[in-house]
């Protein structure tokens, strides 16, 4: 018999958590089952994009135009289905049609492979309309997948669209054509974009049994992949699903990343009125315990999630966020608890990963006190056994010498974002053992 990998789901209900600074954590209540949520069972997520609302200022859209994105898959299935996301638009979004392809190899990056190109449906229909606030997935469609590979997926949009749901920094080049040529085997762009736009998640069956399973990378912007190389899929945690793809043990867990540049932990946006954070603070998405449900325990196969967050909630009051939300260790370590609290709630394991060092950096992040604050959260998350299970991102990363600072081999030259170099070290310092228990 193969030997399970993850546990079992629980059935048995948690007692309620009691939390220091109710106050503070009432206020971010967190959202019931109501997302769509898995495809079908039998299915596990291989790619996911965590969505947002945009700014005002934001006035991009779409009428009579092909969005073709490219994902890179972590695991590997013989069929797909992709989700399409609505989350916050204010009017229906309209597909007029959907397909999934292979990129063409050696081919340019517009190109698909035409012998794999498959129309997507939705309840045997090749359009659909998702209402404000909705997402969907399409029907399946069989299509072998390779691990590691790309997909390469055309959206239609026939009327115009205001581009009101997106994941801002993709860190991938995508293609906007006119008309519909979401069949055809190159296009023209009009518009190259590193957005992603309607799209959150791709799908595969199960190639094994019910324990293949997913990992939820649960994040910001250095979960997301800022500052890495574009169109290299070198953040960590697509490093990460290689790693586990070289272990014959854990090579069908997915590694899905739910990142978010500027996301914080205890708070959603709130920029200052009249400061340049107006025009952007929309795209950091809302708080992590606002978006926990809808973004880790809703994902096809998830069996664990890793939380890395609290960054930008320390780094954020003063420049992109009012000096009055200014933040604790307590309060984030008291936000962390619920999140292992909801995560144990729906029998996922939670694992804790160390908030990286921020010292010198040129975001305006770093003070002492911020400091001491950071040491204090990491230690708990160390030593308080809340979490199932820690990764250690501060250790790989920091500098020996100067422990409050990114390695300088490490940093891509802010000072708070790892570098390509330092998105691998993160990834290698990912015990496997966590996964194997």
């Amino acid at each position: 018999m193969r030997r399970r990998l993850w546990p079992r789901r629980s059935r048995r209900p948690l007692a309620l958590l009691t939390l220091p600074l109710a106050g503070l954590l009432a206020a971010v209540s967190l959202p019931s089952a109501a997302h769509a949520a898995h495809p079908a069972p039998g299915y596990i997520g291989t790619w996911a994009a965590a969505p947002t609302g945009v700014p005002a200022s934001d006035t991009t859209s779409f009428a009579d135009r092909t969005l073709r994105q490219i994902v890179h898959t972590s695991v590997a299935g013989r069929t797909v289905r992709v989700r399409f996301t609505n989350e916050f638009g204010t009017a229906p979004l309209a597909i007029g049609e959907a397909r999934v392809a292979h990129r063409a190899p050696g081919g340019p990056a517009t190109a698909i492979d035409p012998g794999t190109d498959r129309v997507l449906r939705f309840g045997g229909r090749s359009s659909a309309a998702l209402a404000p606030g909705a997402q969907r997935w399409s029907d399946p469609v069989a299509l072998p997948t390779a691990p590691g590979g790309s997909l390469v997926i055309s959206l239609y949009l026939p009327r115009r669209t205001p581009a009101a749901t997106i994941h801002s920094s993709a860190f991938q080049h995508g293609f906007v054509a006119a008309g519909n040529v979401a069949g055809k085997p190159d296009l023209t762009p009009t518009t190259t974009m590193t957005s992603r736009y309607f799209l959150s998640g791709v799908a595969v069956d199960r190639r094994r049994n019910t324990a293949d399973a997913a990992l939820v990378a649960f994040g910001d912007s250095i979960t997301d992949g800022s500052n890495t190389r574009t169109d290299a899929d070198h953040r960590w945690p697509d490093l990460l699903a290689e790693r586990l793809r070289g272990d014959r043990r854990l090579a069908s867990t997915g590694v899905l990343n739910a990142g978010i540049g500027g996301n914080r932990l205890l708070r959603d946006p709130n920029p200052p009125a009249g400061s340049p954070a107006e025009s952007y603070a929309a795209y950091f998405g809302e708080s992590g315990l606002k978006r926990f449900d809808r973004d880790v325990l809703d994902q096809p196969g998830a069996r664990a999630v890793v939380v890395l967050l609290g960054v930008n909630d320390l780094g954020h009051p003063g420049t992109t966020a009012p000096p009055s939300e200014e933040v604790t260790a307590a309060e984030l370590i008291a936000g962390h608890r619920r999140l292992i609290h909801r995560a144990h709630q729906r029998g996922l394991r939670a694992f804790g990963a160390t908030i990286l060092p921020f010292e010198g950096d040129s975001l305006g992040f770093y003070t002492p006190e911020r400091e001491a604050a950071r040491q204090s959260v990491n230690r708990w998350i160390r030593t308080s056994g809340a979490y199932d299970g820690v990764v250690d991102f501060d250790k790989a990363v920091r500098d020996p010498a100067a422990p409050g600072r990114l390695l300088a081999a490490y940093d891509s030259g802010d000072g708070l974002h790892p570098n390509d170099a330092g998105m691998a070290a993160m990834a290698a310092a990912f015990p496997l053992s966590l996964l194997r228990k």
